[in-house]
């Protein structure tokens, strides 16, 4: 496929977690457009495992949706931050959990069209409890669910995060 060509960029609002971009770009047939988007640095997702072959979830309000979802713990990635060290930070902070074994399932973007974000999926085993630590914007309630029962509310649409969704795709295909 033919690649844009990107004459020029700008930054239209910048905050801690984001960047609203503006790209003009050339066609290849000469034509010329605008993209805007969403620039981050990047997040990451993990499914976590415990000792029982359960999935542990958070259940948390979603101000956009202004309704509550039950997903797997993630976040950004910030700056300077590798994925690894992202993953466990957001596992202590929205699960309180350690991970001892970690991983690595895969990478996804969350919403092509809008963001240049990439998401990377881990899986964690050998949980060890900790406390919570969200900020204050978050608020969790921590459920563990068998495998079946996790299969089933997708079926049912009351797992509808869309990350989470594509976090397990990842998982079964590794297990596949």
């Amino acid at each position: 496929m033919r690649r844009w060509r990107t004459a020029s960029r700008s930054v239209l609002h910048a905050n801690p977690y984001w960047r609203y971009r503006r790209d003009a770009f050339v066609l290849p047939d000469g034509g010329e457009g605008e993209y805007y988007y969403v620039e981050t640095p990047g997040s990451v997702m993990v499914i976590p495992i415990d000792e029982s072959g359960r999935l542990v979830l958070v259940r948390q309000y979603r101000y956009l949706n202004d309704r509550v979802s039950l997903e797997f713990p993630g976040g950004g990635m910030g700056q300077c931050v590798s994925p690894e060290e992202a993953v466990r930070k957001e596992l202590a902070e929205e699960a309180g959990f350690a991970a001892g074994t970690l991983l690595r399932l895969g990478e996804m973007n969350p919403f092509n069209g809008v963001t240049s974000e990439i998401c990377v999926v881990f899986e964690a085993r050998d949980l060890t409890p900790g406390a919570l630590a969200p900020d204050r914007t978050e608020e969790f309630d921590i459920y563990r669910i068998d495998i079946s029962e996790f299969r089933a509310m997708v079926g049912r649409g009351e797992i509808w995060d869309g990350m989470s969704l594509a976090a397990w795709a990842l998982y079964e295909a590794a297990r596949a």
